[in-house]
Protein backbone atom coordinates (compact mmCIF):
# COMPACT_ATOMS: atom_id res chain seq x y z
CA UNK A 1 0.00 0.00 0.00
CA UNK A 2 1.33 3.40 -0.96
CA UNK A 3 1.13 6.17 1.43
CA UNK A 4 -0.01 9.59 0.08
CA UNK A 5 1.89 13.11 0.84
CA UNK A 6 0.91 16.22 -0.34
CA UNK A 7 3.49 19.23 -1.19
CA UNK A 8 3.92 21.28 -3.45
CA UNK A 9 7.77 20.70 -3.70
CA UNK A 10 9.45 16.92 -3.60
CA UNK A 11 12.79 18.28 -2.67
CA UNK A 12 15.44 14.90 -2.59
CA UNK A 13 18.54 15.42 -0.39
CA UNK A 14 18.27 17.21 2.68
CA UNK A 15 22.10 18.44 2.98
CA UNK A 16 23.54 21.70 2.75
CA UNK A 17 22.05 22.69 -0.80
CA UNK A 18 18.75 20.89 -0.13
CA UNK A 19 18.20 22.51 3.51
CA UNK A 20 19.53 26.24 1.84
CA UNK A 21 17.00 25.99 -0.55
CA UNK A 22 13.80 24.57 1.10
CA UNK A 23 14.77 27.66 4.21
CA UNK A 24 14.41 30.66 1.60
CA UNK A 25 11.35 28.78 -0.83
CA UNK A 26 9.46 29.04 2.51
CA UNK A 27 10.46 32.03 3.97
CA UNK A 28 9.29 34.27 0.88
CA UNK A 29 6.13 31.68 -0.34
CA UNK A 30 2.96 30.15 0.96
CA UNK A 31 3.90 26.19 0.00
CA UNK A 32 4.47 23.05 1.26
CA UNK A 33 7.51 20.79 0.71
CA UNK A 34 8.06 17.23 1.23
CA UNK A 35 12.19 16.75 2.15
CA UNK A 36 13.53 13.10 1.57
CA UNK A 37 16.86 12.15 2.56
CA UNK A 38 18.54 8.23 2.68
CA UNK A 39 20.24 9.66 5.80
CA UNK A 40 19.24 9.44 9.13
CA UNK A 41 18.98 12.86 9.59
CA UNK A 42 19.75 16.17 7.69
CA UNK A 43 23.02 18.14 7.42
CA UNK A 44 24.05 15.67 4.38
CA UNK A 45 27.74 14.25 4.27
CA UNK A 46 28.47 15.90 7.54
CA UNK A 47 26.52 13.45 9.48
CA UNK A 48 29.17 10.65 8.00
CA UNK A 49 32.22 13.22 8.26
CA UNK A 50 35.96 12.51 9.79
CA UNK A 51 35.17 13.64 13.38
CA UNK A 52 38.58 16.07 13.45
CA UNK A 53 36.61 18.34 10.33
CA UNK A 54 36.07 21.73 10.17
CA UNK A 55 34.27 24.01 7.89
CA UNK A 56 37.25 25.23 5.51
CA UNK A 57 35.53 28.42 4.99
CA UNK A 58 34.20 31.25 7.65
CA UNK A 59 30.55 29.71 9.40
CA UNK A 60 28.90 32.68 8.07
CA UNK A 61 29.42 31.60 4.76
CA UNK A 62 27.68 28.38 5.27
CA UNK A 63 24.29 26.58 5.96
CA UNK A 64 20.74 28.59 5.47
CA UNK A 65 20.17 32.27 4.69
CA UNK A 66 17.61 32.92 7.51
CA UNK A 67 19.80 31.65 10.39
CA UNK A 68 23.56 32.76 11.19
CA UNK A 69 25.67 29.63 11.80
CA UNK A 70 27.50 30.14 14.83
CA UNK A 71 27.66 33.87 16.03
CA UNK A 72 29.42 35.75 13.53
CA UNK A 73 32.91 35.71 15.77
CA UNK A 74 36.30 36.85 15.29
CA UNK A 75 38.68 33.78 17.20
CA UNK A 76 40.57 36.04 20.09
CA UNK A 77 43.10 33.37 20.18
CA UNK A 78 45.07 30.47 18.60
CA UNK A 79 46.74 29.99 15.33
CA UNK A 80 43.36 31.68 13.47
CA UNK A 81 43.36 34.68 16.00
CA UNK A 82 41.74 37.57 13.71
CA UNK A 83 39.94 35.30 11.51
CA UNK A 84 36.24 34.40 11.32
CA UNK A 85 35.10 30.96 13.64
CA UNK A 86 34.95 27.66 11.38
CA UNK A 87 32.16 25.10 12.61
CA UNK A 88 33.44 21.61 13.65
CA UNK A 89 31.23 18.91 11.96
CA UNK A 90 29.31 18.48 15.32
CA UNK A 91 28.05 22.11 15.35
CA UNK A 92 27.20 22.11 11.87
CA UNK A 93 25.08 18.82 12.60
CA UNK A 94 23.30 20.61 15.61
CA UNK A 95 22.74 23.29 13.66
CA UNK A 96 21.09 21.63 10.73
CA UNK A 97 18.52 19.46 13.46
CA UNK A 98 17.55 22.99 14.92
CA UNK A 99 16.76 24.25 12.10
CA UNK A 100 15.08 21.71 10.88
CA UNK A 101 12.65 21.35 13.93
CA UNK A 102 12.71 25.49 14.97
CA UNK A 103 12.70 26.95 11.63
CA UNK A 104 10.82 24.15 9.13
CA UNK A 105 8.82 21.36 10.68
CA UNK A 106 7.29 23.99 13.01
CA UNK A 107 6.68 26.20 10.07
CA UNK A 108 3.61 23.36 9.43
CA UNK A 109 5.28 24.09 5.74
CA UNK A 110 7.65 21.13 5.44
CA UNK A 111 7.51 17.44 6.03
CA UNK A 112 10.59 15.60 6.64
CA UNK A 113 11.11 11.58 5.46
CA UNK A 114 14.48 10.65 6.46
CA UNK A 115 16.07 7.29 5.66
CA UNK A 116 14.28 6.83 2.29
CA UNK A 117 15.44 6.04 -0.97
CA UNK A 118 13.50 8.43 -4.22
CA UNK A 119 12.00 6.04 -6.61
CA UNK A 120 11.39 8.82 -9.15
CA UNK A 121 7.48 9.44 -10.44
CA UNK A 122 7.12 11.53 -6.72
CA UNK A 123 7.40 8.64 -4.92
CA UNK A 124 10.15 7.56 -2.49
CA UNK A 125 10.27 4.12 -0.06
CA UNK A 126 11.70 4.31 3.55
CA UNK A 127 14.88 2.02 3.80
CA UNK A 128 13.86 0.58 7.48
CA UNK A 129 10.34 -0.31 7.05
CA UNK A 130 10.27 -0.59 3.23
CA UNK A 131 6.85 1.41 3.24
CA UNK A 132 5.83 3.51 0.17
CA UNK A 133 5.32 6.92 -0.41
CA UNK A 134 3.77 9.07 -3.37
CA UNK A 135 3.36 13.00 -3.26
CA UNK A 136 -0.27 13.59 -4.38
CA UNK A 137 -0.69 15.47 -7.91
CA UNK A 138 2.09 17.33 -9.72
CA UNK A 139 4.94 18.55 -6.90
CA UNK A 140 7.50 20.35 -8.24
CA UNK A 141 10.88 17.95 -7.99
CA UNK A 142 13.96 19.63 -6.71
CA UNK A 143 17.48 17.53 -7.11
CA UNK A 144 19.42 18.61 -4.16
CA UNK A 145 22.01 15.52 -4.73
CA UNK A 146 22.98 16.33 -8.26
CA UNK A 147 26.42 17.36 -6.64
CA UNK A 148 26.62 15.07 -3.31
CA UNK A 149 30.50 14.58 -2.62
CA UNK A 150 31.64 11.24 -2.07
CA UNK A 151 34.00 10.56 1.35
CA UNK A 152 36.02 8.08 2.29
CA UNK A 153 33.55 6.63 4.80
CA UNK A 154 31.01 5.69 2.35
CA UNK A 155 33.55 5.22 -0.47
CA UNK A 156 36.09 1.94 -1.12
CA UNK A 157 39.78 2.94 -1.43
CA UNK A 158 40.06 3.30 -5.24
CA UNK A 159 43.11 1.19 -5.30
CA UNK A 160 43.64 -2.32 -4.54
CA UNK A 161 44.63 -4.02 -1.40
CA UNK A 162 46.81 -6.91 -0.83
CA UNK A 163 46.20 -9.07 2.49
CA UNK A 164 48.41 -8.20 5.26
CA UNK A 165 48.21 -4.56 4.61
CA UNK A 166 45.84 -2.04 7.30
CA UNK A 167 44.05 0.28 5.15
CA UNK A 168 41.03 2.61 6.68
CA UNK A 169 39.25 5.50 6.40
CA UNK A 170 40.07 8.83 7.22
CA UNK A 171 37.53 8.91 9.62
CA UNK A 172 39.24 5.90 11.40
CA UNK A 173 42.39 7.05 12.78
CA UNK A 174 40.37 8.43 15.80
CA UNK A 175 40.07 4.81 16.56
CA UNK A 176 43.87 3.59 16.49
CA UNK A 177 44.60 1.49 19.54
CA UNK A 178 48.21 1.46 18.87
CA UNK A 179 50.78 3.86 16.82
CA UNK A 180 52.50 2.32 13.60
CA UNK A 181 55.95 3.63 13.24
CA UNK A 182 54.47 4.88 9.65
CA UNK A 183 51.50 6.52 7.75
CA UNK A 184 50.72 6.61 4.18
CA UNK A 185 48.31 9.19 3.68
CA UNK A 186 47.11 8.95 0.18
CA UNK A 187 44.91 12.03 -1.10
CA UNK A 188 45.88 15.79 -2.54
CA UNK A 189 43.13 17.56 -1.44
CA UNK A 190 41.44 18.79 1.43
CA UNK A 191 40.83 15.52 3.79
CA UNK A 192 44.50 14.23 3.01
CA UNK A 193 45.97 18.00 4.81
CA UNK A 194 43.07 18.02 7.51
CA UNK A 195 44.64 14.20 7.88
CA UNK A 196 48.50 15.19 8.52
CA UNK A 197 47.48 18.27 9.83
CA UNK A 198 45.44 16.43 12.84
CA UNK A 199 48.30 14.12 12.97
CA UNK A 200 51.21 16.49 13.27
CA UNK A 201 48.89 18.37 15.66
CA UNK A 202 48.83 15.16 18.19
CA UNK A 203 53.06 14.84 18.16
CA UNK A 204 52.81 12.43 15.27
CA UNK A 205 56.84 12.85 14.06
CA UNK A 206 56.85 14.31 10.45
CA UNK A 207 59.27 11.50 9.32
CA UNK A 208 56.58 9.13 9.73
CA UNK A 209 54.37 10.51 7.52
CA UNK A 210 54.68 9.27 3.96
CA UNK A 211 52.25 11.70 2.14
CA UNK A 212 50.89 9.98 -1.66
CA UNK A 213 49.87 13.07 -3.76
CA UNK A 214 48.79 12.04 -7.38
CA UNK A 215 48.48 15.67 -7.74
CA UNK A 216 49.95 19.02 -6.17
CA UNK A 217 47.13 21.35 -4.70
CA UNK A 218 46.45 24.87 -4.83
CA UNK A 219 44.79 26.61 -2.05
CA UNK A 220 42.94 30.19 -1.41
CA UNK A 221 44.83 32.07 1.78
CA UNK A 222 42.03 31.86 4.35
CA UNK A 223 43.01 35.22 5.65
CA UNK A 224 41.89 36.48 2.47
CA UNK A 225 37.95 34.71 2.40
CA UNK A 226 36.45 36.76 5.14
CA UNK A 227 32.67 37.82 5.91
CA UNK A 228 34.37 41.44 5.74
CA UNK A 229 33.56 43.25 2.42
CA UNK A 230 37.16 45.25 2.57
CA UNK A 231 38.88 42.00 2.78
CA UNK A 232 36.68 39.98 0.11
CA UNK A 233 36.43 42.90 -2.13
CA UNK A 234 39.90 43.45 -1.78
CA UNK A 235 40.66 39.61 -2.59
CA UNK A 236 38.84 40.07 -5.46
CA UNK A 237 40.33 42.94 -6.73
CA UNK A 238 43.69 41.38 -6.36
CA UNK A 239 42.64 38.21 -8.43
CA UNK A 240 41.08 40.11 -11.45
CA UNK A 241 44.28 42.32 -11.40
CA UNK A 242 46.47 39.34 -11.71
CA UNK A 243 43.93 37.96 -14.62
CA UNK A 244 44.46 40.98 -16.44
CA UNK A 245 48.17 41.08 -16.91
CA UNK A 246 48.54 36.68 -16.68
CA UNK A 247 49.92 34.62 -19.67
CA UNK A 248 48.54 31.45 -19.02
CA UNK A 249 46.69 29.75 -16.28
CA UNK A 250 49.61 28.61 -14.32
CA UNK A 251 50.78 32.16 -14.24
CA UNK A 252 47.72 33.42 -13.46
CA UNK A 253 47.77 31.17 -10.41
CA UNK A 254 51.84 32.13 -9.47
CA UNK A 255 50.46 35.94 -9.55
CA UNK A 256 47.59 35.22 -7.08
CA UNK A 257 50.29 33.44 -4.85
CA UNK A 258 52.49 36.31 -5.35
CA UNK A 259 49.66 38.54 -4.20
CA UNK A 260 48.49 36.34 -1.13
CA UNK A 261 45.72 34.79 -2.39
CA UNK A 262 46.61 31.55 -3.58
CA UNK A 263 48.91 28.77 -1.39
CA UNK A 264 51.02 25.67 -2.32
CA UNK A 265 52.83 23.91 -0.09
CA UNK A 266 55.88 22.99 -2.19
CA UNK A 267 57.06 26.24 -3.80
CA UNK A 268 59.30 24.22 -5.92
CA UNK A 269 56.48 22.31 -8.23
CA UNK A 270 53.95 24.30 -9.96
CA UNK A 271 50.26 22.02 -9.44
CA UNK A 272 47.53 20.74 -11.61
CA UNK A 273 45.07 21.15 -9.00
CA UNK A 274 42.61 23.89 -8.54
CA UNK A 275 39.43 23.29 -6.37
CA UNK A 276 41.06 25.62 -3.77
CA UNK A 277 39.83 24.73 -0.23
CA UNK A 278 40.92 27.50 1.94
CA UNK A 279 44.19 26.70 4.03
CA UNK A 280 45.68 29.24 7.18
CA UNK A 281 49.48 29.86 7.35
CA UNK A 282 49.72 27.90 10.24
CA UNK A 283 48.13 25.01 8.48
CA UNK A 284 50.72 25.38 5.59
CA UNK A 285 53.89 25.70 7.98
CA UNK A 286 52.87 22.18 9.72
CA UNK A 287 52.41 20.46 5.87
CA UNK A 288 55.74 21.75 4.50
CA UNK A 289 57.41 19.61 7.90
CA UNK A 290 56.54 16.36 5.49
CA UNK A 291 59.60 15.91 3.59
CA UNK A 292 58.63 11.86 2.38
CA UNK A 293 56.06 12.96 -0.77
CA UNK A 294 55.67 10.69 -3.48
CA UNK A 295 54.73 12.13 -6.62
CA UNK A 296 54.38 9.15 -8.90
CA UNK A 297 50.66 9.26 -10.08
CA UNK A 298 48.11 7.53 -8.21
CA UNK A 299 47.91 4.51 -6.28
CA UNK A 300 47.67 0.91 -8.27
CA UNK A 301 47.17 -1.27 -5.59
CA UNK A 302 49.23 -1.59 -1.51
CA UNK A 303 50.83 -4.45 -0.38
CA UNK A 304 53.08 -5.25 2.90
CA UNK A 305 56.00 -3.23 2.54
CA UNK A 306 55.23 -0.85 -0.51
CA UNK A 307 52.91 0.70 -2.20
CA UNK A 308 52.36 0.41 -6.10
CA UNK A 309 51.76 3.52 -8.07
CA UNK A 310 51.32 4.60 -11.87
CA UNK A 311 54.90 5.58 -12.30
CA UNK A 312 56.83 3.26 -9.77
CA UNK A 313 57.15 1.39 -6.14
CA UNK A 314 57.66 2.97 -2.71
CA UNK A 315 58.77 1.12 -0.03
CA UNK A 316 56.91 1.45 3.27
CA UNK A 317 57.27 -0.04 6.82
CA UNK A 318 55.90 -3.14 7.70
CA UNK A 319 53.44 -1.89 10.06
CA UNK A 320 52.34 1.57 8.42
CA UNK A 321 48.58 2.61 8.31
CA UNK A 322 47.65 3.10 5.13
CA UNK A 323 44.86 6.57 5.29
CA UNK A 324 42.30 6.80 2.50
CA UNK A 325 41.52 10.44 1.81
CA UNK A 326 40.86 9.96 -1.68
CA UNK A 327 37.61 10.44 -2.43
CA UNK A 328 36.37 12.59 -5.00
CA UNK A 329 34.53 14.83 -3.07
CA UNK A 330 34.11 17.42 -5.75
CA UNK A 331 31.43 15.98 -8.78
CA UNK A 332 31.60 17.15 -12.22
CA UNK A 333 28.45 16.59 -13.92
CA UNK A 334 27.41 18.46 -16.73
CA UNK A 335 25.93 22.11 -15.56
CA UNK A 336 22.35 22.18 -16.74
CA UNK A 337 19.67 24.53 -16.69
CA UNK A 338 18.93 25.11 -12.92
CA UNK A 339 15.22 25.01 -13.50
CA UNK A 340 14.36 22.18 -16.09
CA UNK A 341 11.41 20.38 -17.75
CA UNK A 342 11.60 17.61 -15.08
CA UNK A 343 13.21 19.24 -11.45
CA UNK A 344 15.19 22.27 -10.49
CA UNK A 345 18.53 20.87 -10.36
CA UNK A 346 20.68 22.69 -7.56
CA UNK A 347 23.92 23.98 -8.58
CA UNK A 348 26.68 27.02 -7.43
CA UNK A 349 25.46 30.28 -8.92
CA UNK A 350 28.40 32.59 -7.37
CA UNK A 351 31.34 30.56 -7.84
CA UNK A 352 32.80 28.61 -4.30
CA UNK A 353 29.75 29.45 -2.21
CA UNK A 354 27.51 26.52 -3.02
CA UNK A 355 24.79 27.48 0.04
CA UNK A 356 24.22 31.02 -0.94
CA UNK A 357 23.26 29.58 -4.47
CA UNK A 358 21.26 27.00 -3.28
CA UNK A 359 19.38 30.03 -1.32
CA UNK A 360 19.24 32.49 -4.42
CA UNK A 361 18.00 29.19 -6.17
CA UNK A 362 14.78 28.78 -3.40
CA UNK A 363 14.17 32.62 -3.40
CA UNK A 364 14.58 33.08 -7.01
CA UNK A 365 11.72 30.53 -6.90
CA UNK A 366 9.36 31.94 -4.38
CA UNK A 367 9.82 35.60 -6.28
CA UNK A 368 10.31 35.52 -9.79
CA UNK A 369 6.86 33.57 -12.12
CA UNK A 370 8.76 32.28 -15.39
CA UNK A 371 11.45 30.41 -15.42
CA UNK A 372 12.79 31.11 -18.42
CA UNK A 373 13.21 34.19 -16.64
CA UNK A 374 14.95 32.32 -13.46
CA UNK A 375 17.20 30.85 -15.24
CA UNK A 376 18.65 34.10 -17.40
CA UNK A 377 19.24 35.73 -13.69
CA UNK A 378 20.53 32.62 -12.08
CA UNK A 379 22.57 30.54 -14.30
CA UNK A 380 24.74 27.53 -12.69
CA UNK A 381 28.66 28.25 -12.18
CA UNK A 382 30.69 24.88 -12.48
CA UNK A 383 33.13 23.34 -9.55
CA UNK A 384 36.92 23.32 -10.87
CA UNK A 385 39.10 20.84 -11.10
CA UNK A 386 42.53 22.14 -12.83
CA UNK A 387 43.63 26.03 -12.89
CA UNK A 388 42.36 26.25 -16.50
CA UNK A 389 38.40 25.09 -14.60
CA UNK A 390 39.15 27.87 -12.32
CA UNK A 391 39.86 30.31 -14.31
CA UNK A 392 36.43 29.19 -16.32
CA UNK A 393 34.12 28.79 -12.87
CA UNK A 394 35.14 32.97 -12.09
CA UNK A 395 33.87 33.51 -15.75
CA UNK A 396 30.65 31.87 -15.32
CA UNK A 397 30.53 33.23 -11.54
CA UNK A 398 30.93 36.52 -12.41
CA UNK A 399 28.39 36.34 -15.31
CA UNK A 400 26.04 35.15 -12.91
CA UNK A 401 26.46 37.38 -10.55
CA UNK A 402 25.67 40.26 -12.82
CA UNK A 403 22.82 38.46 -13.98
CA UNK A 404 21.11 38.22 -10.60
CA UNK A 405 22.16 41.43 -9.32
CA UNK A 406 20.04 43.18 -12.09
CA UNK A 407 16.91 42.34 -10.38
CA UNK A 408 16.40 44.95 -7.63
CA UNK A 409 14.61 42.47 -5.81
CA UNK A 410 17.23 39.78 -5.54
CA UNK A 411 20.09 42.18 -5.45
CA UNK A 412 18.41 43.75 -2.51
CA UNK A 413 18.04 40.25 -0.50
CA UNK A 414 21.28 39.07 -1.57
CA UNK A 415 22.75 42.14 0.37
CA UNK A 416 21.25 41.06 3.05
CA UNK A 417 22.19 37.59 3.17
CA UNK A 418 25.52 36.39 5.25
CA UNK A 419 25.88 33.85 3.05
CA UNK A 420 26.64 36.15 -0.07
CA UNK A 421 30.65 36.66 0.35
CA UNK A 422 30.20 39.73 -2.24
CA UNK A 423 27.32 41.59 -0.05
CA UNK A 424 27.75 45.04 1.31
CA UNK A 425 25.23 45.90 3.82
CA UNK A 426 23.31 48.66 3.92
CA UNK A 427 23.81 50.01 6.77
CA UNK A 428 28.01 49.03 6.94
CA UNK A 429 30.41 52.15 7.66
CA UNK A 430 32.01 52.60 4.26
CA UNK A 431 36.04 52.44 5.40
CA UNK A 432 39.03 53.33 3.73
CA UNK A 433 39.49 50.25 3.38
CA UNK A 434 36.21 49.53 1.50
CA UNK A 435 36.52 52.10 -0.80
CA UNK A 436 39.44 51.20 -2.14
CA UNK A 437 39.08 47.97 -2.52
CA UNK A 438 35.64 48.68 -4.78
CA UNK A 439 37.51 51.05 -7.17
CA UNK A 440 40.41 48.83 -7.56
CA UNK A 441 37.59 45.98 -8.47
CA UNK A 442 35.76 48.48 -10.43
CA UNK A 443 39.12 49.16 -12.49
CA UNK A 444 40.00 45.47 -12.89
CA UNK A 445 37.03 43.56 -13.13
CA UNK A 446 36.22 43.94 -16.92
CA UNK A 447 39.64 43.01 -18.02
CA UNK A 448 39.96 39.92 -15.38
CA UNK A 449 37.27 38.69 -16.59
CA UNK A 450 38.13 38.96 -20.42
CA UNK A 451 41.20 37.55 -19.71
CA UNK A 452 40.19 34.23 -17.58
CA UNK A 453 37.80 33.87 -20.37
CA UNK A 454 40.80 33.74 -22.78
CA UNK A 455 43.10 31.86 -20.39
CA UNK A 456 39.85 29.33 -19.99
CA UNK A 457 39.59 28.81 -24.17
CA UNK A 458 36.14 30.42 -23.96
CA UNK A 459 33.91 32.67 -26.04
Amino acid sequence: MVELVEADYLVVGAGAAGMAFVDALIDHADVTVAMVDRRHGVGGHWLDAYPFVRLHQASAFYGVASTLLGGGRVQQDGPEAGLHERATAPEICVYYERVLRERMLSSGKVSFHPGCDYLGDNRFASRLSGRSYEVRGTPRVVDAHYLAPEIPAETPAPFGVVDGVQVLPVNDLVHLDAAPSQYVIVGSGKTATDACVWLLGHGVDPDAICWVRSREPWMLNRAVVQPDPAVFLGMAADMMEAAAEAASPDDLFLRLEDAGVMLRIDRSVTPTMAKTPTLAQWELDRLRTIENVVRLGHVRHVEPGRVVLEQGTVATAPDAVVVHCAASGLQYPPLVPVWGREAITLQPIRSGFPCFGAALVGYAEATVDDDAEKNRLCPPSPLPDTPRDWARMQVLGARAAMSFTSDPGIKAWADGVPLNPARIPPDLEVSDELTSAMQRLGKHAGPGVARMAELAGMS
